[in-house]
Protein backbone atom coordinates (compact mmCIF):
# COMPACT_ATOMS: atom_id res chain seq x y z
CA UNK A 1 0.00 0.00 0.00
CA UNK A 2 2.83 2.39 0.88
CA UNK A 3 4.53 1.72 -2.46
CA UNK A 4 1.29 2.48 -4.27
CA UNK A 5 0.86 5.81 -2.44
CA UNK A 6 4.46 6.82 -3.11
CA UNK A 7 4.16 5.86 -6.79
CA UNK A 8 0.93 7.82 -7.12
CA UNK A 9 2.44 10.94 -5.56
CA UNK A 10 5.54 10.61 -7.74
CA UNK A 11 3.38 10.48 -10.86
CA UNK A 12 1.39 13.44 -9.56
CA UNK A 13 4.56 15.52 -9.35
CA UNK A 14 5.53 14.44 -12.88
CA UNK A 15 2.09 15.23 -14.32
CA UNK A 16 1.95 18.61 -12.61
CA UNK A 17 5.39 19.75 -13.79
CA UNK A 18 4.44 20.93 -17.32
CA UNK A 19 1.36 22.64 -15.90
CA UNK A 20 3.49 24.56 -13.41
CA UNK A 21 6.00 25.66 -16.04
CA UNK A 22 3.30 26.88 -18.44
CA UNK A 23 1.23 28.50 -15.67
CA UNK A 24 4.21 30.40 -14.26
CA UNK A 25 5.01 31.78 -17.70
CA UNK A 26 1.40 32.79 -18.30
CA UNK A 27 1.24 34.53 -14.90
CA UNK A 28 4.22 36.72 -15.81
CA UNK A 29 2.77 37.46 -19.23
CA UNK A 30 -0.68 38.40 -17.91
CA UNK A 31 0.67 40.47 -15.03
CA UNK A 32 2.12 42.78 -17.69
CA UNK A 33 -1.36 43.14 -19.21
CA UNK A 34 -0.96 40.75 -22.16
CA UNK A 35 -3.35 37.81 -22.49
CA UNK A 36 -1.68 34.94 -24.34
CA UNK A 37 -4.03 32.18 -25.47
CA UNK A 38 -1.24 30.66 -27.55
CA UNK A 39 0.21 28.56 -24.73
CA UNK A 40 -0.95 25.27 -26.28
CA UNK A 41 0.71 26.03 -29.60
CA UNK A 42 3.97 27.17 -28.01
CA UNK A 43 4.06 23.99 -25.90
CA UNK A 44 3.67 21.90 -29.06
CA UNK A 45 6.54 23.72 -30.75
CA UNK A 46 8.71 23.31 -27.67
CA UNK A 47 7.95 19.58 -27.51
CA UNK A 48 8.87 19.02 -31.16
CA UNK A 49 12.02 21.14 -31.15
CA UNK A 50 13.28 19.53 -27.93
CA UNK A 51 12.64 16.04 -29.31
CA UNK A 52 14.26 16.65 -32.70
CA UNK A 53 17.28 18.41 -31.19
CA UNK A 54 17.79 15.68 -28.59
CA UNK A 55 17.50 12.95 -31.20
CA UNK A 56 19.90 14.76 -33.56
CA UNK A 57 22.56 15.83 -31.07
CA UNK A 58 22.19 13.16 -28.42
CA UNK A 59 22.03 15.85 -25.75
CA UNK A 60 18.75 16.44 -23.84
CA UNK A 61 20.11 19.72 -22.45
CA UNK A 62 20.66 21.05 -25.97
CA UNK A 63 17.07 20.02 -26.63
CA UNK A 64 15.95 22.10 -23.65
CA UNK A 65 17.88 25.16 -24.83
CA UNK A 66 16.58 24.76 -28.39
CA UNK A 67 13.00 24.49 -27.13
CA UNK A 68 13.46 27.59 -24.99
CA UNK A 69 14.75 29.56 -27.98
CA UNK A 70 11.98 28.27 -30.27
CA UNK A 71 9.26 29.14 -27.74
CA UNK A 72 10.53 32.68 -27.35
CA UNK A 73 10.95 33.08 -31.11
CA UNK A 74 7.42 32.04 -32.01
CA UNK A 75 6.04 34.16 -29.14
CA UNK A 76 7.44 37.23 -30.90
CA UNK A 77 4.52 36.86 -33.34
CA UNK A 78 1.97 37.35 -30.57
CA UNK A 79 4.01 40.13 -28.98
CA UNK A 80 4.30 42.02 -32.26
CA UNK A 81 0.61 41.62 -33.07
CA UNK A 82 -0.74 42.51 -29.63
CA UNK A 83 1.78 45.13 -28.51
CA UNK A 84 3.13 46.84 -31.61
CA UNK A 85 0.10 46.43 -33.89
CA UNK A 86 -2.35 46.56 -30.93
CA UNK A 87 -4.42 43.78 -32.45
CA UNK A 88 -7.05 41.87 -30.52
CA UNK A 89 -5.09 39.72 -28.08
CA UNK A 90 -7.65 36.92 -28.04
CA UNK A 91 -7.54 36.54 -31.82
CA UNK A 92 -3.74 36.76 -31.88
CA UNK A 93 -3.38 34.15 -29.16
CA UNK A 94 -5.78 31.73 -30.83
CA UNK A 95 -3.91 32.20 -34.11
CA UNK A 96 -0.65 31.36 -32.32
CA UNK A 97 -2.18 28.18 -30.96
CA UNK A 98 -3.36 27.09 -34.40
CA UNK A 99 0.00 27.98 -35.92
CA UNK A 100 1.96 26.08 -33.29
CA UNK A 101 -0.22 22.97 -33.43
CA UNK A 102 -0.32 22.95 -37.22
CA UNK A 103 3.38 23.62 -37.70
CA UNK A 104 4.47 21.04 -35.13
CA UNK A 105 2.09 18.45 -36.59
CA UNK A 106 3.39 18.98 -40.11
CA UNK A 107 7.11 19.14 -39.27
CA UNK A 108 6.87 16.32 -36.73
CA UNK A 109 5.36 13.66 -39.01
CA UNK A 110 8.74 12.02 -39.82
CA UNK A 111 9.41 11.59 -36.09
CA UNK A 112 6.14 9.98 -35.03
CA UNK A 113 6.79 6.65 -33.33
CA UNK A 114 10.56 7.10 -33.12
CA UNK A 115 11.80 6.63 -29.56
CA UNK A 116 14.70 8.62 -28.14
CA UNK A 117 17.97 6.77 -27.78
CA UNK A 118 18.89 9.12 -24.96
CA UNK A 119 16.64 10.62 -22.33
CA UNK A 120 16.57 13.20 -19.58
CA UNK A 121 17.51 11.11 -16.56
CA UNK A 122 16.04 11.69 -13.12
CA UNK A 123 18.23 13.34 -10.50
CA UNK A 124 18.40 12.04 -6.94
CA UNK A 125 19.54 14.72 -4.52
CA UNK A 126 22.12 13.26 -2.10
CA UNK A 127 20.87 12.75 1.47
CA UNK A 128 17.47 14.31 0.75
CA UNK A 129 16.49 11.43 -1.54
CA UNK A 130 17.06 9.04 1.39
CA UNK A 131 14.36 10.68 3.52
CA UNK A 132 11.51 8.19 4.04
CA UNK A 133 8.55 8.79 1.73
CA UNK A 134 9.37 12.43 0.86
CA UNK A 135 12.76 11.46 -0.55
CA UNK A 136 11.32 9.35 -3.36
CA UNK A 137 8.43 11.74 -4.02
CA UNK A 138 10.22 15.10 -4.01
CA UNK A 139 13.95 14.52 -4.26
CA UNK A 140 14.27 11.83 -6.90
CA UNK A 141 12.64 13.49 -9.86
CA UNK A 142 13.22 14.80 -13.36
CA UNK A 143 15.34 17.97 -13.67
CA UNK A 144 12.22 19.62 -15.09
CA UNK A 145 10.48 19.16 -11.73
CA UNK A 146 13.20 21.00 -9.85
CA UNK A 147 13.38 23.62 -12.60
CA UNK A 148 9.62 24.22 -12.42
CA UNK A 149 9.69 24.70 -8.63
CA UNK A 150 12.70 27.02 -8.76
CA UNK A 151 11.27 29.11 -11.61
CA UNK A 152 7.93 29.48 -9.83
CA UNK A 153 9.60 30.64 -6.60
CA UNK A 154 12.00 32.95 -8.44
CA UNK A 155 9.09 34.37 -10.44
CA UNK A 156 7.17 35.07 -7.23
CA UNK A 157 10.18 36.86 -5.75
CA UNK A 158 10.74 38.70 -9.03
CA UNK A 159 7.17 39.99 -9.24
CA UNK A 160 6.77 40.84 -5.57
CA UNK A 161 10.21 41.96 -4.42
CA UNK A 162 12.18 43.44 -7.34
CA UNK A 163 11.99 46.80 -9.07
CA UNK A 164 11.56 45.26 -12.50
CA UNK A 165 8.86 42.95 -11.18
CA UNK A 166 6.95 45.90 -9.75
CA UNK A 167 7.22 47.59 -13.15
CA UNK A 168 5.74 44.49 -14.77
CA UNK A 169 2.81 44.51 -12.34
CA UNK A 170 2.23 48.24 -12.65
CA UNK A 171 2.28 47.90 -16.44
CA UNK A 172 -0.63 45.50 -16.18
CA UNK A 173 -2.47 47.69 -13.70
CA UNK A 174 -1.97 51.21 -15.00
CA UNK A 175 0.38 51.52 -17.99
CA UNK A 176 -0.26 55.26 -18.41
CA UNK A 177 0.86 56.06 -14.87
CA UNK A 178 3.79 53.67 -15.23
CA UNK A 179 4.91 55.39 -18.43
CA UNK A 180 5.07 58.74 -16.63
CA UNK A 181 7.76 57.21 -14.40
CA UNK A 182 10.00 56.69 -17.41
CA UNK A 183 9.22 52.98 -17.84
CA UNK A 184 9.19 51.61 -21.39
CA UNK A 185 5.82 49.85 -21.47
CA UNK A 186 6.45 48.17 -24.79
CA UNK A 187 9.79 46.74 -23.63
CA UNK A 188 8.27 45.40 -20.41
CA UNK A 189 5.43 43.73 -22.26
CA UNK A 190 7.69 42.25 -24.95
CA UNK A 191 9.95 40.83 -22.25
CA UNK A 192 7.00 39.33 -20.38
CA UNK A 193 5.57 37.67 -23.48
CA UNK A 194 8.95 36.19 -24.40
CA UNK A 195 9.48 34.84 -20.88
CA UNK A 196 6.01 33.32 -20.93
CA UNK A 197 6.69 31.72 -24.30
CA UNK A 198 10.00 30.30 -23.08
CA UNK A 199 8.38 28.74 -20.01
CA UNK A 200 5.59 27.22 -22.15
CA UNK A 201 8.18 25.72 -24.51
CA UNK A 202 9.98 24.19 -21.51
CA UNK A 203 6.67 22.58 -20.52
CA UNK A 204 6.46 21.05 -23.98
CA UNK A 205 10.07 19.88 -23.79
CA UNK A 206 9.27 18.06 -20.57
CA UNK A 207 6.53 16.12 -22.33
CA UNK A 208 8.69 14.90 -25.22
CA UNK A 209 12.10 14.23 -23.66
CA UNK A 210 11.26 13.40 -20.05
CA UNK A 211 7.59 12.47 -19.58
CA UNK A 212 6.90 10.27 -22.63
CA UNK A 213 10.33 10.31 -24.36
CA UNK A 214 8.65 10.30 -27.77
CA UNK A 215 6.86 12.60 -30.17
CA UNK A 216 3.25 12.29 -31.27
CA UNK A 217 1.00 14.94 -32.74
CA UNK A 218 -1.28 16.50 -30.14
CA UNK A 219 0.79 15.30 -27.20
CA UNK A 220 0.09 18.54 -25.31
CA UNK A 221 -3.50 17.28 -24.98
CA UNK A 222 -5.01 20.58 -23.87
CA UNK A 223 -2.51 21.24 -21.09
CA UNK A 224 -1.94 24.75 -22.43
CA UNK A 225 -5.60 25.61 -21.94
CA UNK A 226 -5.52 24.16 -18.42
CA UNK A 227 -2.49 26.34 -17.66
CA UNK A 228 -4.46 29.42 -18.69
CA UNK A 229 -7.27 28.40 -16.33
CA UNK A 230 -4.75 27.69 -13.56
CA UNK A 231 -3.43 31.23 -13.95
CA UNK A 232 -6.84 32.47 -12.83
CA UNK A 233 -7.17 29.73 -10.19
CA UNK A 234 -3.80 30.76 -8.74
CA UNK A 235 -4.92 34.40 -8.66
CA UNK A 236 -1.99 35.42 -10.89
CA UNK A 237 0.47 34.35 -8.20
CA UNK A 238 3.36 31.99 -9.11
CA UNK A 239 3.53 30.77 -5.52
CA UNK A 240 -0.09 29.65 -5.58
CA UNK A 241 0.51 28.10 -8.99
CA UNK A 242 2.73 25.45 -7.39
CA UNK A 243 0.02 23.71 -5.41
CA UNK A 244 -2.64 24.41 -8.04
CA UNK A 245 -0.58 22.71 -10.74
CA UNK A 246 0.16 19.62 -8.68
CA UNK A 247 -3.49 19.42 -7.68
CA UNK A 248 -4.34 19.11 -11.35
CA UNK A 249 -1.44 16.72 -11.78
CA UNK A 250 -3.22 14.52 -9.27
CA UNK A 251 -6.40 14.75 -11.33
CA UNK A 252 -4.48 13.54 -14.39
CA UNK A 253 -3.12 10.58 -12.41
CA UNK A 254 -6.60 9.80 -11.03
CA UNK A 255 -7.69 8.86 -14.55
CA UNK A 256 -5.46 5.79 -14.44
CA UNK A 257 -6.21 4.88 -10.85
CA UNK A 258 -9.95 4.78 -11.54
CA UNK A 259 -9.77 2.64 -14.67
CA UNK A 260 -9.94 -0.69 -12.76
CA UNK A 261 -13.28 0.46 -11.29
CA UNK A 262 -14.94 -0.06 -14.66
CA UNK A 263 -15.58 3.63 -15.31
CA UNK A 264 -15.66 4.60 -18.97
CA UNK A 265 -12.15 5.59 -20.21
CA UNK A 266 -13.76 8.37 -22.25
CA UNK A 267 -15.27 9.86 -19.11
CA UNK A 268 -12.00 9.52 -17.18
CA UNK A 269 -10.08 11.34 -19.93
CA UNK A 270 -12.48 14.25 -19.43
CA UNK A 271 -11.73 14.65 -15.72
CA UNK A 272 -9.02 17.35 -15.96
CA UNK A 273 -11.16 19.46 -18.27
CA UNK A 274 -14.32 18.99 -16.20
CA UNK A 275 -12.33 20.11 -13.15
CA UNK A 276 -11.08 23.13 -15.10
CA UNK A 277 -14.62 24.17 -16.01
CA UNK A 278 -15.86 23.69 -12.44
CA UNK A 279 -13.06 25.82 -11.02
CA UNK A 280 -13.70 28.58 -13.53
CA UNK A 281 -17.40 28.40 -12.69
CA UNK A 282 -16.70 28.75 -8.97
CA UNK A 283 -14.29 31.63 -9.56
CA UNK A 284 -16.89 33.44 -11.68
CA UNK A 285 -19.05 33.86 -8.57
CA UNK A 286 -16.28 35.55 -6.59
CA UNK A 287 -15.97 39.29 -6.19
CA UNK A 288 -13.83 40.45 -9.14
CA UNK A 289 -11.97 42.81 -6.81
CA UNK A 290 -10.66 39.82 -4.85
CA UNK A 291 -9.35 37.93 -7.87
CA UNK A 292 -6.18 40.03 -8.19
CA UNK A 293 -6.62 40.19 -11.96
CA UNK A 294 -4.50 42.84 -13.75
CA UNK A 295 -6.78 45.82 -14.36
CA UNK A 296 -5.62 46.32 -17.96
CA UNK A 297 -5.40 42.67 -18.96
CA UNK A 298 -5.95 42.25 -22.74
CA UNK A 299 -6.37 46.00 -23.18
CA UNK A 300 -4.20 47.54 -25.95
CA UNK A 301 -2.04 50.49 -24.98
CA UNK A 302 -1.06 53.44 -27.15
CA UNK A 303 2.10 55.18 -26.08
CA UNK A 304 1.59 58.75 -24.94
CA UNK A 305 -2.20 58.43 -24.96
CA UNK A 306 -4.02 60.25 -22.17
Amino acid sequence: MEDMIISTLQRTMIAGTPLLLATTGEVICERSGILNLGVEGVMAIGALVAFVTTMTTGSPWLGVLAALAAGMAISVIHAFASITLQANQVVSGLALTMLGLGLSGMLGKPYVGKPLTVKMNDISIPLLSDIPYAGKILFSQSPFFYLAIVLALVSWFFLERTRLGIQVRSTGENPRATETQGVNIFAIRYLSVLIGGGFSALAGAHLSISYSKSWIEGMTAGRGWIAIALTIFALWNPGRAIWASFLFGGIFVAQYLMQPLGISPNFLSMLPYIATLLILLVISFRDPRKLNAPAMLAAPYKRGER
